[in-house]
């Protein structure tokens, strides 16, 4: 059903170390900056994540209630993406990573420097 998911950044250099340390963590290849230099687009296991600059020049925000997921290969998998994207400028939130038992997942969230909402998942069955 989905094409593709674009988040808002303030500042794509920044944005795209974070991305590129998360994506790296879960397999898969660095962004691809657009000849402008206002875009980063992340193509990995059918899914295409772009980052950008507002077109319309007001400051890029973080959806309040959103939340990008992202499928994982394994717990140990997750807990990778968790610690990069820390390590790369992202700020953890709520739960440490875990087994989230209502939903049979492992979990973890992760806020990306402009402050969208991420979570590496992986099923547990």
């Amino acid at each position: 059903m989905f094409t593709h998911i674009l988040l808002g950044t303030n500042d794509i250099a920044k944005a795209k170390t974070f991305y590129d340390a998360i994506f790296a963590a879960a397999g898969g290849p660095a962004g691809m900056l657009t000849p402008d230099n206002k875009r980063v687009i992340y193509r990995h296991k059918g899914g295409t994540l772009i980052l950008t600059v507002p077109i319309n020049g007001a400051p890029a925000c973080a959806a309040n209630g959103g939340t990008v997921g992202l499928h994982l290969d394994s717990p140990e998998m997750v807990d990778a993406w968790w610690a990069a994207g820390q390590a790369a400028g992202g700020t953890a939130c709520e739960d440490p990573p875990g087994v989230r038992p209502t939903f049979n997942m492992y979990l973890a969230y992760l806020r990306d420097p402009d402050g969208n909402k991420l979570c590496g998942t992986h099923p547990m069955g």
